[in-house]
């Protein structure tokens, strides 16, 4: 009998791309397993069911139930134990609100795009991979967000003795939605809208000043009111005369890339809305117009309106 010869060539083809979904595997899991730990080790709150009534809201229900912990007291285990998401189109502004309560409630605010900006800029190995599904407005795999979410929680958890959580840009899909409610219980998830042209108008005039690394807004937005919608009035955000010079845009910060995620968020990431909807846990907020208005009614919302570190988190 006479053997084939062996297409060593043709093996390491087929062999390569099994190690590395193998080992992606390997760290997903790992990755999993660090999560669970981490937010498990979070969940300390005792909950109970708060109405919030808001004439902001747009849920077809005028109440919403949401299981929450009770924080009207100023007691720092009750305002350190909570863990809330943030959901809302790219650019809706969920960083700017998240960032403000984390300060009120003082629990961190983890937003995953961060995460990925700062992984770019550390020119490590997923650099490459990153910088074009960055740049295409694609969603970063499951398997990576996880990855450095784990990591992020374990460097807070270990360094800054971190409790509770507000996490801004995920879950962005239904699986990551699943697989943090099994790792953990969601207080409760805040669902940021903004009207589709005042958002595209937001995400166009994003700036960053290159060396303080301070978040402007060139763009002043100025809506009529037509076919039912109010008037809308956002005006810039304007740099100190010292950053103004200074002022870069995201290189994803184009038209093209812009209507692209929003096409990505309407089809992968507003079943997420729902998935929380139907367990009672989704708080719908129509941002009426500026930082100003829109937080101190976002706070109304929040029954958090009468709290003490209202107006240095306002400031």
């Amino acid at each position: 009998m006479t053997l084939a010869p062996i297409d060593f060539q043709r093996q390491r083809q087929l062999t390569i791309p099994l190690i590395r979904f193998t080992h992606s595997l390997c760290v997903f899991y790992t990755s999993m397993a660090v999560l669970s730990r981490l937010l498990r080790a979070r969940t300390t709150t005792s909950y109970t069911i708060l109405r919030f009534s808001s004439p902001y809201s747009t849920s077809s229900s005028s109440e919403i139930g949401v299981l929450a912990p009770t924080i009207a007291s100023n007691k720092s285990s009750d305002r350190r134990n909570v863990q809330w998401v943030f959901l809302g189109c790219p650019g809706v502004g969920k960083g700017t609100y998240a960032s403000r309560l984390s300060k009120l409630l003082d629990v961190p605010h983890i937003a995953t795009g961060d995460l990925v900006r700062d992984e770019l800029s550390s020119k490590g190995p997923l650099c490459s991979q990153l910088t074009e599904i960055v740049n295409q407005g694609k969603l970063v795999p499951d398997e990576i967000i996880i990855n450095l979410l784990s990591h992020r929680l374990q460097i807070g958890e270990e360094a800054k003795g971190e409790s509770g959580f507000i996490l801004d840009g995920f879950p962005r899909t239904i699986r990551q939605a699943e697989i943090l409610e099994g790792v953990t219980n969601i207080d409760l998830v805040i669902n940021l809208k903004l009207r589709e042209e005042a958002l595209l108008a937001k995400c166009l005039g994003r700036r960053t000043c290159s060396q303080c690394g301070g978040n402007y807004n060139v763009a002043c937005i100025d809506i009529k009111a037509d076919h039912g919608n109010p008037a809308m009035y956002m005006p810039p955000l304007l740099p100190p005369p010292h950053c103004a010079s200074k002022l870069i845009t995201r290189s994803d910060d184009t038209e093209h890339v812009v209507k692209e995620r929003l096409r990505i968020y309407h089809e992968k990431s507003q079943p997420v809305e729902e998935f929380y909807r139907i367990r009672g846990k989704l708080l719908e907020f129509d941002l009426p117009g500026g930082i100003p208005e829109s937080w101190t009614k976002l706070l109304q919302a929040l029954n958090l309106d009468d709290h003490e570190d209202t107006r240095s988190a306002a400031a």
